[in-house]
Parts: structure tokens; C-alpha cells; sequence
């Protein structure tokens, strides 16, 4: 790589600092600038970060920054990236890449009109645990894969977030919130989906903001399901149960179980970057998968309640170099497309009560191999 991209952040709210934090480890990246729709919220961040803050007209016209991130609001998601492509930069977004098919395609017809490239999260499935699982599919430890499952469920946001609000509107709910990193792996394991039928409700019509401050005990609204049981058909013949929902207090699902002609893979949380990978043959004998040394699995993220593998920005990180050595980036705009159309498929399906066909189709990311995970940060 001969040059850092210079990188403009969009969108100062709770999720910039993850990428302000962890761009630093990567390659290819220099963090330079930063909006927000609240001046005061830009402000903070460049203090905090040591960038300049600026509007958003006068990031997207700094010369200075190649690529814009995208940390805006779900439904200022495509305006943002269109604005974005349509000043010349290239463009990664927050998940969801646009809240509709029609809108992701037109920013496709755009990035293709005006030469620039468009990514988006979730890059979780980039991450140790899952390219361990990739790894042995690919291998053929379980044989074809032929079914599965994947749960995603709790209470929902309100618990924790001091302005839950859209969370609970269209482009928000466990399915557009959460579903992006579920759908993401499972391309990343299986491939791209071909049909879906789902059912879908919402437990209550308003919710409680429960996370202490000025706006504890207000009622929001519920716009958008809550509760989705849904059933995905892959091109490879695979069928996947896919259940999110933030209606459940507790449960004992695994996030991913995927069943094979020759055996059985359990895959962890993809939220997350790390985890156990646990694999079991025909003998039913379930066991932690060997291990490999891939630094997206090493624990970085220390909580509460754990320590996690955060390599958020990993995406950002493997789209640059794509950028400057002329190939696919692994979180392109084509696979962050398909996992919208599955999304918004499975929510009409649970509106008519019909099986929906995918609009689009992608092919599976190339896989990352610990070398090829390494090549990407600064300190091997």
C-alpha cells in the first residue's frame, strides 16, 4: 500500500467512537474529519479524537478526505451515501446499507456511474471465530451443509439506550438492527439466499424507556415488528429458521447452528468478532473446534460482563486496500444489497403471508485467512 486514505466521519453519535478507537490499529486509514447534524456533538468528538470538525457540506468537500463512514441514523442512511458518492468519495456505512431495494440499487447505478465504491457493516463476520467456521466448511469438515438455525433474541433497547426512539421505527426492529449481522454470516458461511417466508408481530404497541435520565418511564412508539420467525431458502438448498426478536426475556437457542451431511457447527454470537466454534460429527460427539491464530479472535474489548473481540472497522480497513490494489472488498455494496433484500423479504412476507424471491444475488465474500487478517493492521 503506498498512501493512507483520508478518511471523513459522518454522524458523531454513540457508534463513532468505536470507529475513531479502532481505525488507529489498521492500515490504510487516517481519520480527518468529522459531522454531525449537531455541531456541538462534532465538536466533542474532534476534541476528544483530534480531528477537525466541520459541517457535512464541508466534509464532502474537503479535498482531504477520500472516504466518508457513514454513522447516521438508518433512514439518513442513502441520503448520506448518495451525497457522498455524488461529491466523489468513496463510502462506508453503518448497517443498514438503505432501508429499501430501490435505494440500494440506485446508489449501486451511482457508485458505478461515478467510479467510487461503496461498503458497508456489519464486518463481524471477518472476525476470528467466523473465518474459523468458514474455514471448516470450506475444508468440508460437516459435509454439505443442508439446514440450520439462528436466534437473535432479548428484550430489546430500551433497557440500555438513553433515545431508543429508532429502534422501534421502520428500518430499525431486531430484523433491520440485529438481522444485518446474522444475514452477513451466513452469506459469509453458506452463500446468497433465494426465498423466505416469515411470520412477524410486535408484543406491544409502545415501550418504556427504562435507562436512567430525563427520559426514563416515556412511551415510545412500536413501529415496526418486534417478534420475526423466519424461514430462508439458500441457493445452495440450504434452509436456515432465522428468529429475531426483542419480545423474549430469556432463552437457550445458540446464535448459529448449521447441520451438515457429515456433522453439526456452532457457531458463536456474530455480533462479535471471537468466540468458541464448537463441531461435532456423526458420532453426535460435540467438541471446540481446533484453534488458529487469527488476531480477529484475540479478546480487545474489555466489559462487565466479559471481554470480546472488537475489530469493528476491519471492513473499513480490508475496503481500502481494495480500493488501492483494484479488488472486491469483502463488505461490498453487492453482499450489504442482498442482505437488505432478504431483510426487507422476510418483513413482506410477514406482512402477506406469502413466500418473496430475492431481487438480487451476490456471490460469498473471499475468505480471510489469519495472514491475510494480519496484512491488514498496523502491528502484526
Amino acid at each position: 500500500m503506498t498512501r493512507a486514505l483520508g478518511i471523513g466521519i459522518i454522524g458523531c453519535g454513540n457508534i463513532s467512537a468505536t470507529y475513531f478507537k479502532l481505525a488507529p490499529l489498521f492500515r490504510g486509514l487516517e481519520v480527518r474529519a468529522c459531522a454531525d447534524v449537531n455541531p456541538a456533538a462534532a465538536k466533542a468528538r474532534a476534541r476528544e479524537f483530534g480531528v477537525k470538525p466541520q459541517t457535512a457540506d464541508a466534509l464532502l468537500d474537503n479535498p482531504d478526505i477520500d472516504m466518508v463512514i457513514n454513522l447516521t441514523v438508518p433512514d439518513a442512511h442513502f441520503a448520506v451515501t448518495k451525497a457522498g458518492l455524488e461529491a466523489g468519495k468513496h463510502v462506508y456505512s453503518e448497517k443498514p446499507l438503505a432501508l429499501t431495494i430501490e435505494q440500494g440499487l440506485e446508489l449501486r447505478a451511482i457508485a458505478g456511474r461515478v467510479g467510487r465504491r461503496v461498503g458497508c457493516a456489519p464486518d463481524t463476520f471477518l472476525g476470528g471465530a467466523h473465518q474459523r467456521a468458514r474455514a471448516l466448511i470450506d475444508e468440508g469438515a460437516i459435509g454439505t451443509v443442508t439446514s440450520g438455525t439462528a436466534h437473535v433474541m432479548s428484550h430489546g433497547m430500551e433497557h440500555w439506550h438513553p433515545n431508543p426512539d429508532f429502534f422501534f421505527l421502520p428500518g430499525g426492529g431486531p430484523m433491520f438492527d440485529l438481522g444485518p449481522y446474522y444475514i452477513a454470516d451466513l452469506i459469509n458461511l453458506i452463500g446468497p439466499v433465494k426465498r423466505v417466508a416469515a411470520l412477524t408481530s410486535s408484543a406491544t404497541p409502545t415501550r418504556a424507556i427504562l435507562t436512567e435520565g430525563p427520559r426514563q418511564g416515556e412511551a415510545i412508539p412500536v413501529r415496526t415488528p418486534t417478534n420475526i420467525h423466519a424461514l430462508l431458502l439458500f441457493h445452495s438448498g440450504a434452509t436456515i429458521t432465522l428468529s429475531s426478536s426483542w419480545d423474549v426475556w430469556a432463552h437457550r437457542h445458540g446464535p448459529i447452528e448449521l447441520y451438515g451431511t457429515e456433522g453439526s457447527l456452532f457457531v458463536p454470537d456474530p455480533n462479535w468478532f471471537g468466540g468458541t466454534v464448537e463441531i461435532a460429527g456423526r458420532d453426535g460427539v460435540i467438541a471446540e473446534a481446533s484453534p488458529w491464530d487469527h488476531p480477529f479472535g484475540v479478546p480487545n474489548d474489555h466489559r462487565p460482563n466479559g471481554d470480546f473481540a472488537n475489530y469493528r472497522t476491519a471492513g473499513l480497513a480490508d475496503m481500502a486496500q481494495a480500493i488501492l490494489q483494484g479488488r472486491d472488498a469483502r463488505c461490498a455494496l453487492d453482499r450489504a444489497l442482498h442482505g437488505v433484500d432478504v431483510m426487507r423479504a422476510v418483513l413482506r412476507s410477514g406482512e402477506t403471508g406469502e413466500f418473496v424471491d430475492m431481487i438480487t444475488i451476490c456471490e460469498r465474500p473471499a475468505p480471510l485467512d489469519p495472514d491475510e487478517a494480519r496484512a491488514l493492521l498496523i502491528q502484526r
